[in-house]
């Protein structure tokens, strides 16, 4: 008589478990990976807009300049500065979600300091040289903050970046998550 050499039950659950098991850790893993590349290509974005903001901040700093001869000469070199800026110029903190901290206070008093915040859309983005990166409400709108007289520029998304349940809007803050 033949014995039969095929798959007990116990076996099978056994196998089924194992399986069960492994494909948890994979997703577990694949899901690390994604929201890892999802940061890496967030802050890749935000570093090439800074790259390109930074040309510009340069040149408002240059048509500022330092002395001001008049009242006018001052608003008129505000003016050709602020030309130089790309994006559309933010004058109403209702932009920023509360994680972010600018409010319209912030906005008022840096205005004074020669510090602007402007708000890029797509198009804005591709005028930059910034090609396939999505500037709008459901992606996070890409904010600039031009410091002119110090020639510095800070890159801020609306949507941001959920880690460990802390949410990072800037490029300063991105830059210190370890991925």
């Amino acid at each position: 008589m033949k014995e039969n050499k095929g798959v007990t039950m116990i076996s099978l659950v056994v196998i089924i478990a194992l399986l069960t098991i492994i494909a948890g850790i994979s997703i577990g893993q694949g899901s690390k990976v994604i929201k890892s590349s999802q940061l890496e290509n967030l802050k890749t974005n935000m570093l090439l807009i800074k790259v390109k903001a930074k040309e510009y901040v340069e040149n408002a700093n240059f048509k500022l300049g330092t002395n001001f001869e008049s009242a006018t000469d001052k608003e008129t070199r505000i003016t050709n500065a602020k030309a130089e800026l790309k994006g559309e110029e933010i004058t109403d903190s209702s932009i920023f979600s509360s994680g972010i901290n600018i409010n319209q206070e912030t906005i008022t008093n840096d205005n004074a300091n020669y510090i602007y915040y402007y708000k890029l859309n797509t198009t804005n983005l591709e005028d930059m040289g910034v090609s396939k990166v999505e500037s709008d409400a459901s992606n996070g709108w890409y904010i600039i903050k031009y410091d002119v007289k110090n020639m510095e520029v800070e890159i801020y998304n609306t949507k941001g970046f959920e880690m460990d349940g802390t949410k990072y809007y800037s490029l300063t803050e991105l830059q210190n998550i370890n991925s």
